[in-house]
């Protein structure tokens, strides 16, 4: 399996960016296998920004996105796409699309990646810097 991130660059506070996953050797969508994306900030932790499965009634978005933050898969490009509006300083990161899973526990869900389908490293992600 392999997942490409693009689609990052510099954007003003307020702005917008759509990022794309494109996939091989794992069908989007139709493998019931859930895609999402991370992202890691300097000095941060990598943190799960969202992860959805569409057929399997999989999605997930982190607090800080909801509402701002939107996936969604092109089934013919074999593409999941993460639509970013209303940017801010804080959503500056590197970001990465891996094959996730959900994993609730009690009223919290936590995102892991995916390693049965998606085991290899992580990659270099592409930069979103948001910036004024």
């Amino acid at each position: 399996v392999q997942l490409q991130a693009s689609g990052g660059g510099l954007v003003q506070p307020g702005g917008s960016l759509r990022l794309s996953c494109a996939a091989s050797g794992l069908t989007l969508d139709i493998d019931y296998y859930a895609i999402g994306w991370f992202r890691q900030a300097p000095g941060k932790e990598r943190e799960a920004v969202s992860c959805i499965a569409p057929k399997a009634r999989i999605s997930y978005y982190a607090d800080s996105v909801k509402g701002r933050f939107a996936m969604s898969i092109d089934n013919a490009k074999n593409t999941a796409y993460l639509q970013m509006n209303n940017l801010k300083p804080e959503d500056t990161a590197v970001y990465y699309c891996r094959a996730c899973y959900v994993h609730e526990v009690g009223s919290s869900y936590y995102v892991h990646v995916d390693n049965r389908v998606d085991s290899g490293p992580w990659g270099q992600g592409t930069q979103v810097t948001v910036s004024s």
